[in-house]
């Protein structure tokens, strides 16, 4: 199998080396670019780019410019980089539809941590999908349909989904989900899956009602025909209870 070729996008060269030497030593490929412009220009010559760490400062077009153009034709994995730390630039990053952020400064065992998260959640066999009350998650092509109409989501509203119908039924803790879905000492705040959750029920349309909330807590995942079958046991329950008084 070849080596995942990862882009790095960065202004400053001393930053793509600190990271490429962090890629290289796991065995990725790694391609630079120092500005917007460039970046777009190696990213569609190449086509074969599995994952873009973009930087949110540069000169001649910047991150967001960048992320926006590449949304337009790819769900490739984006992981954005930054100076500031607001949570405004954390919310519009995940708006135009990146996938992680991170602050700098960071560890750059971290974000190869990240790196390595991402790829491999997205590397599932082709053949693996669930289906489940109307909804079919491809994992291998990244693809999910609600009554046979695609839906486009991005890379985490696309793990997330996963882990919820993973996990149907039960009840899971913002912790939880931070933890499986974001991976490796993910120092987020909570709000992040609370913004994430709304925008994948609004994607899923009526089947959003799927995940409930778990005040103070989190959220279930439960599709309809669970919340049938939850409702017939009950019934039966309590007709069988009345047949024994």
């Amino acid at each position: 199998m070849d080596a995942l070729k990862i882009l790095m996008v960065d202004d400053e060269a001393r930053m793509r080396k600190l990271v490429r030497d962090f890629l290289s030593v796991k065995g990725f490929r790694v391609v630079e670019a120092g500005d917007g412009e460039e970046a777009l220009d190696v990213f569609f010559a190449q086509k074969d780019i599995d994952l873009v760490i973009l930087d949110v400062m540069m000169p001649k077009m910047n991150g967001w410019q960048v992320l926006k153009e590449i949304r337009q034709y790819s769900r490739v994995p984006v992981i954005m980089l930054t100076a500031r730390s607001e949570e405004s630039d954390e919310l519009q990053g995940f708006d135009l539809g990146a996938d992680e952020y991170i602050s700098k400064p960071f560890s750059p065992k971290i974000l190869v941590a990240r790196v390595e998260a991402i790829l491999r959640r997205s590397g599932t066999a082709a053949s693996d999908t669930i289906e489940i009350g109307g909804i079919r998650i491809d994992r291998g092509a990244h693809e999910v349909s609600v009554d046979g109409k695609p839906v486009e989501l991005s890379f985490k509203e696309f793990e997330l989904l996963t882990y919820f119908a993973e996990n149907q039924g039960q009840a899971l803790s913002r912790e939880k989900i931070l933890n499986n879905v974001w991976n490796y000492d993910y120092y987020g705040d909570a709000r992040t899956i609370d913004t994430h959750v709304k925008k994948l029920r609004s994607k899923l349309r009526d089947k959003g009602d799927y995940i409930k909330t778990i005040w103070g807590m989190g959220y279930r995942f439960t599709p309809e025909h669970e919340d049938k079958d939850a409702k017939e046991q009950k019934d039966a329950k309590g007709a069988a209870a009345g047949r024994t008084d």
